[in-house]
């Protein structure tokens, strides 16, 4: 089965946040596929960050799809507010729901594709019986609520068990990679398998913002035909 285009997801978390309207703008200049925007609640991860109001505004500013993370502790609650802003995709925490077929119905029904993501220490098999029913899979590269971390190389091997699942079984699954994403790491998660890359300080945190999305778009779609 043939895997999903390359898709990059700048996270707006990182950039100016006295700026966001520009940030979007280089979003779309750079070509982006997907805006992340993280919703921390500080106590699922200790930061806070945007809520509801701000992503939806956000969504009235830009035509790139919102990709928001919600790494809240009760997810539940937050559900209807946030599909309410018009996010396309919508990604919650295994380590934070408690009904996680439950919650992944509502995104559905809300029109939302549904995704979950792990930390880096959850091991993918807790989400083999609920694989088809997925849209994508966030692995976190880096332990969440915290920006310009350093990549952690065993994801890797996560990616690469992730995507034997999703082939062996035929499924249309994305695999998204969010932590410690740039030019030296994008390749390397390309060739075990993922598909989409959150990319917070490797882009704000350069002055041209857009060349370096071309960059990692370039890194990413040369290493997959490499990689195929």
């Amino acid at each position: 089965m043939s895997r999903p285009a390359v898709r990059l997801a700048p996270s707006i978390l990182a950039a100016d946040l006295c700026d966001l309207a520009g940030a979007l703008a280089a979003c779309e200049k750079g070509g982006a596929d997907l805006v992340h925007v993280d919703v921390m609640d500080g106590h699922f991860v200790p930061n806070l960050s945007f809520g509801a109001p701000v992503v939806s505004a956000l969504g009235r500013r830009t035509r790139v799809p919102l990709d928001v993370h919600l790494m809240v502790c009760e997810a539940a609650l937050d559900l209807d507010a946030i599909l309410e802003t018009g996010a396309a995709w919508l990604t919650v925490h295994w380590e934070a729901v408690r009904h996680l077929d439950r919650v992944l119905a509502r995104i559905r029904a809300g029109g939302a594709r549904a995704g979950v993501a792990l930390n880096p220490a959850t091991p993918v098999s807790v989400l083999e019986a609920i694989l088809p029913t997925l849209d994508h899979v966030l692995l976190m590269s880096v332990n969440p609520g915290f920006g310009g971390q350093s990549f952690i190389p065993y994801v890797l091997e996560k990616a690469r068990c992730l995507r034997t699942l999703i082939d062996t079984h035929g499924l249309a699954v994305s695999i998204e990679i969010d932590g410690g994403i740039g030019p030296g790491t994008i390749e390397s998660a390309v060739a075990a398998g993922a598909d989409t890359f959150v990319a917070g300080s490797a882009v704000f945190g350069e002055p041209d913002p857009p060349a370096v999305m071309q960059t990692l778009r370039s890194l990413a779609e040369s290493s997959r035909v490499t990689s195929s």
